[in-house]
């Protein structure tokens, strides 16, 4: 019963994601400057389209300012934000098969996709997303 509330939830949060404006922030990349990454370097990886709703802008939030305050000066660690809707990030949405949002912590090819527990957790418990990133990651150290 849980997961099924998990589920119809991430479906709404997704759904709703089509009534939200746009926001380009300073994470946002290209693709191709992606995929030469480092294979040392764990990426924390928050793809979103055009438009977000209220939720989704709440999972990149969480997943940047963890990075932020939790692995501040760790040059091993990077968060990067990908706008799926922008042609230059092509590649990168392919390549991890992404068709709509997701958060994806990678290093080498080794990947986790925690999008459905993040949708499910961002806005009522976003300490328990941040948990679940720097466990992530320092699993990937």
């Amino acid at each position: 019963m849980k997961k099924l509330v998990i589920v119809i939830f991430a479906l709404v949060a997704i759904t709703a994601c089509n009534n939200s404006g746009n926001k380009k922030t300073d994470g946002d990349v290209s693709s191709t400057a992606v995929l030469n990454e480092d294979l040392s370097v764990v990426n924390v990886y928050y793809f979103h389209g055009k438009q977000r709703c209220k939720t989704c802008i709440a999972v990149g939030n969480v997943a940047q300012e963890t990075i932020k305050k939790d692995f501040a000066g760790n040059k091993n660690i990077r968060f990067t934000e990908v706008n799926t809707s922008e042609k230059t990030n092509e590649k990168l949405v392919e390549k991890y098969q992404v068709t709509w949002n997701a958060l994806i912590i990678v290093k080498g090819d080794d990947a986790v996709d925690i999008t459905e527990e993040a949708f499910a957790t961002a806005n009522e418990n976003p300490e328990t997303l941040a948990n679940r990133i720097k466990d992530e990651v320092n699993s990937r150290l």
